[in-house]
């Protein structure tokens, strides 16, 4: 059965905290909770086997479920470079990097990543996921990263 997300209404930046945190645990439901259920999360620097969006909250679900579930890839660490308030108090754009390993190769990487949030009622509406595909390709390879 899926997840409801939680009534409370939260800032953009306490939104961008749940999403980093969900990522440290790999969890997608603690992800796909934090969306509406029409939200719509965008890649649009995509590679190959990743999707370009995802459309709903239980396509952010799944995807993430798949995604992550099929993926040795352990994040230790999500350095927080810049979160930025807009002239749109329902936006936050953030710069951070993935610092991860891959312990079946014991190797480490890190991949660096813009995130547009738009958030309407603590929920997010619309995600576009900026991240350095080479990077992820890089991890899932298991070659070093930067």
């Amino acid at each position: 059965m899926p997840h409801v997300a939680a009534p409370a209404v939260r800032t953009p930046r306490e939104v961008l905290n749940r999403y980093y945190q969900a990522m440290l645990d790999k969890s997608p439901d603690d992800l796909a909770d934090l969306y509406a259920m029409d939200a719509v999360h965008e890649f649009p620097f995509t590679s190959p086997g990743f999707p370009p969006r995802y459309e709903g909250r239980e396509a952010v679900r799944e995807g993430y479920r798949a995604a992550w579930g099929a993926s040795p890839v352990q994040v230790r660490e999500v350095r927080k470079i810049s979160a930025y308030e807009t002239a749109d108090p329902q936006v936050i754009i953030a710069e951070h990097v993935v610092v991860g390993t891959l312990p079946t190769r014991d190797t480490g990487f890190t991949v660096p990543g813009l995130l547009i949030l738009h958030i309407r009622s603590g929920l997010i509406t619309r995600a576009r996921d900026y991240m350095d595909s080479s990077g992820v390709a890089r991890a899932r390879e298991g070659e070093p990263g930067q």
